[in-house]
């Protein structure tokens, strides 16, 4: 069984309306007024929409409302049971400040086919497509898995560009790179687009890695699902996250997820630019209606498109 085609299309018109709504916001350096014109607008929207659906990655648990939060359900509740990855504004400080890449975005799955974890810190590594399977893999060293990449590639690391947050987490893992001279593209936030750019035949970034949101982990998962790229995981947590994990039903809080492990079967992908970014244009607002460029994917019917499309406000 799959996602009904037809969704596809109405979730593009949610992360659309939400990004239309979070432009507003665009140089205002007001990111929560941003984010909440976001999240307001990807509610009302996903209520329109005839399925039963549930936020099981989302902005925070049920105490945190009014933001989408983990297990909240959305739709008409007729039609397929959907299970959705939200992230109404990814990349707030690039709406507040007026900077490229920042996007709404969702991802959904079949019912009980979406990693389910609390709203924490998150491991990554990933590369493109057409690579042997699991060839990286977060226990070994910067370097073996730099080598083991280029050779995959036929290449040298001097050759190669590596995608990472610029924070202080990272020190190590810059210096590293750094050593061996691989081509760095530092990233101040955004770190969907950052994995994305992966797969991107446009970028040169052969390579994703780093520390970053948990649920921006499962929504690029998504992506690169679709894209048959790779991305292995692993949860990061203090002591107040362990015990929302066990809860959740997380026994063994050091596992790896692999690709296959967050995302089970088909998958459907909807990122909309809000600021003109590398992978699409950002919202054109205009006197009566506003041009929204969303990246769109559905793995089993095969789609892979960039839609363009106009709104009435």
């Amino acid at each position: 069984m799959s996602i009904k085609p037809e969704y596809l299309k109405l979730f593009a018109n949610v992360t659309e309306r939400a990004a239309y709504r979070a432009s507003k916001f665009i140089g205002k350096y007001d990111k929560e007024s941003a984010d909440q014109a976001a999240v307001d607008c990807m509610r009302k929207e996903f209520n329109k929409i005839d399925m039963d659906g549930k936020i099981v990655i989302g902005e925070g648990e049920m105490d945190e409302a009014p933001m989408l939060f983990i297990g909240e359900k959305v739709g008409t509740k007729k039609g397929q049971k959907i299970d959705l990855a939200v992230d109404p504004l990814e990349g707030t400080n690039f709406v507040a400040k007026n900077l490229p890449n920042s996007f709404s975005v969702l991802a959904a799955t079949e019912e009980n086919k979406l990693f389910f974890a609390p709203d924490t810190y998150m491991e990554k590594i990933a590369i493109g497509s057409n690579l042997p399977k699991h060839l990286v893999d977060l226990d070994n060293s910067v370097e073996k898995n730099i080598s083991l990449l280029a050779e995959a590639k036929k290449t040298s690391p001097d050759k190669l560009t590596v995608c990472i947050l610029d924070r202080p987490r990272h020190e190590k893992i810059i210096s590293s790179l750094k050593k061996m001279d691989v081509n760095l593209k530092l990233i101040s936030d955004g770190d969907i687009s950052g994995i994305i750019y992966t797969v991107d035949p446009n970028s040169p970034v052969d390579m994703y890695m780093g520390i970053g949101g948990g649920p921006e982990g499962v929504l690029a998962a998504a992506a690169l699902s679709c894209y048959g790229g790779q991305i292995q995981t692993r949860l990061v947590l203090n002591s107040e996250e362990t015990i929302r994990a066990k809860k959740m039903g997380i026994t063994d809080l050091k596992k790896k997820y692999n690709i296959e492990d967050m995302i089970r079967g088909d998958v459907m992908f909807c990122a909309t630019a809000i600021t003109n970014g590398d992978l699409v244009r950002g919202i054109v607002d205009q006197k009566d209606f506003f041009e929204a460029s969303t990246v769109a994917l559905h793995k089993e019917g095969k789609i892979n498109t960039i839609y363009n499309n106009k709104h009435k406000k």
